[in-house]
């Protein structure tokens, strides 16, 4: 429960925290940052590369595991390469089309600031269980984050299904994972139990809403924030060790 209400507390207050105690060293520490994400949150990415660009400056970003959870913002999502996002996203928000293409350019806007291209017009509408799974399996073989940057980018830039397994075959292919290992997975139900677990944690951290960091289970950082927050929340969490 202590654990619970800390992370509660470090999501409510990450933006204030202070790096006073930063100034302490530990060579031998490793701290484990934890990602709840959905391949179709588009500010998920956006956080990724926030979150990179923290890193990229956090002295001892090489004492740094990052675990991606997974997250399903809509788990009931049919997937309908004949419907496009901006229609999904007006029937489930229930907006106008106009409303929902305001959303998406305010969002397309913001992935410009991070160096992102968004291309919501050719992005497919998919269920994101599979690919939570194709996750798990990388994450098996040590390149999940590879695999998490090559979902995001089949999904919000190259207009990929990636739901569809062969897709998903071929993005494990350009990241080192044997394509009959990746096919065999697909096909049964491996690392469902795994994606399942990931969601019942983040009802149990009352987790409603993606990307969510958690940094060695004490901290905690809340949406695509600014990269001076997660810097100060790496450096806390690290002296804090």
């Amino acid at each position: 429960m202590l654990l619970f209400t800390a992370i509660l507390s470090a999501c409510t207050h990450s933006s204030s925290q202070t790096t006073a105690d930063s100034t302490k060293t530990n060579t031998q520490a490793k701290m484990t940052v934890e990602i709840w994400s959905d391949v179709m949150c588009p500010f998920c990415y956006i956080g990724k590369r926030k979150f990179e660009a923290a890193l990229a400056q956090f002295p001892q970003r090489e004492q740094v595991e990052v675990v991606w959870k997974s997250f399903q913002l809509n788990p009931n999502l049919e997937t309908d390469t004949s419907k496009s996002v901006k229609q999904s996203l007006a029937e489930s928000k229930g907006w106008t089309l106009e409303q929902a293409d305001e959303a998406m350019s305010y969002v397309v806007n913001m992935a410009k600031g991070v160096g992102l291209t968004y291309h919501f017009d050719k992005a497919v509408v998919a269920n994101s269980f599979d690919a939570h799974r194709f996750s798990h399996l990388a994450k098996k073989h040590g390149v999940q984050d590879e695999a998490e940057e090559r979902l995001f980018a089949a999904y919000f830039t190259e207009g990929k299904n990636t739901a569809d397994h062969e897709i998903l075959i071929q993005i494990g292919t350009e990241i080192g994972l044997d394509p009959g290992e990746v096919k065999k997975v697909l096909a049964g139900n491996d690392f469902a139990a795994e994606v399942e677990k990931d969601i019942e944690e983040a009802r149990q951290f009352r987790i409603s809403g993606v990307p969510f960091f958690v940094f060695d289970r004490k901290y905690a950082v809340s949406g695509a924030q600014d990269s001076k927050v997660f810097l100060e929340t790496l450096q806390k969490a690290f002296a804090d060790k």
